[in-house]
């Protein structure tokens, strides 16, 4: 063994190495790249496009669409001016009055177009409200938990022991009946269901993995819950809201019927149904033809959501 040089100096430890920096957790589906997020949804709307039945119901929807904003604009008549010289008449070509007229004598085809968009603009906004509503209590009560968690959903619980029906009738008689009127009534009872589901899934969701990776993160709060909670429940608020449409048009058309719905001359297919049925046997086109029509959109919005509830099935992956 050869001796040390003299003055050198003996180490009194051995120097420590740097830990390997930790690897970045995993990202999650809610940040992925938003070119994964496109092809998903790509994905699942040619899954949609190749159900006959959904193709089937989304081109009838379509055209009801397009005919309830045409129809009443290239119509000589309106859906309020009477013509009493033509009072019950059945369908006929002549005069144009392709399917009849009413007891007053206004087109029954103009009056069925104007009523189906009223039908349709109910269904769709109150359903929109219901959905913005249901997704933030549910949400919040599943993300946050504890007493916040128990609290808001003994709320829903009172809400759904509400009679609807009572509850729209003291309502009408407080503030009189006009189209917001239904908006508030039905927007007031049609976000509960949903209300559960998304605070279910959010019970699951907040044990997951990237949940964890993004808390860890500093993600807290309402960061948590609109950039990680609610875009992973996108696919479940679809099919429930298109599922909720024909649902809030049914409701609507049972308050038009009831007589709680829109004021005359204004009239909705439940209110149009209403008048049919009172006049049924002497003049049957007045109920066959907004039942019908009420019927094809009850269809059409069923199937969508059928096919979208497909489309992003899990097993279907």
């Amino acid at each position: 063994m050869s001796a040390r040089p003299a003055g050198e100096r003996i180490p009194m430890s051995v120097p420590l190495q740097r830990p390997a920096a930790p690897e970045p957790p995993a990202a999650s589906p809610s940040s992925a790249p938003p070119a994964r997020a496109g092809a998903f949804w790509r994905l699942t709307l040619r899954r949609l496009a190749a159900q006959p039945t959904t193709r089937v119901a989304a081109a009838l929807l379509a055209m009801i669409v397009i005919g309830c904003l045409v129809i009443p604009w290239l119509s000589p008549y309106d859906y309020y001016t009477p013509h009493f010289d033509l009072l019950s008449r059945g369908p006929m070509l002549a005069g144009a009055h392709l399917f009849g007229t009413d007891p007053l004598g206004r087109d029954l085809l103009v009056r069925v177009m104007w009523g189906c968009r009223i039908s349709l603009a109910v269904g769709v906004a109150a359903s929109l409200v219901s959905v913005l509503i249901g997704v933030a209590w549910g949400a919040i009560a599943g993300y946050v938990g504890g007493w916040l968690d128990s609290t808001m959903m003994r709320a829903v619980d009172v809400l759904y022991s509400v009679p609807f029906v009572p509850f729209v009738i003291v309502l009408t008689v407080l503030f009189g009946r006009s189209l917001w009127l239904l908006f508030v009534a039905i927007g007031a009872v049609s976000w509960l269901d949903i209300a559960r589901i998304v605070r279910g899934q959010t019970l699951s969701l907040k044990q997951r993995e990237f949940i964890e990776a993004a808390r860890v993160a500093g993600v807290r709060g309402v960061d948590m819950i609109s950039r990680h909670i609610v875009p992973n429940l996108l696919g479940i608020v679809a099919v429930y809201a298109t599922l909720t449409i024909p649902a809030v048009i049914l409701f609507e058309a049972l308050l038009s019927f009831l007589g709680l719905g829109v004021q005359s001359p204004m009239a909705s297919l439940g209110s149009l149904v209403a008048d049919g049925a009172s006049d049924m046997q002497a003049h049957p086109h007045l109920l066959i033809v907004p039942a019908a029509l009420l019927s094809l959109i009850i269809y059409c919005f069923n199937y969508l959501g059928d096919g979208l509830r497909d489309a992003l099935d899990p097993r279907s992956r």
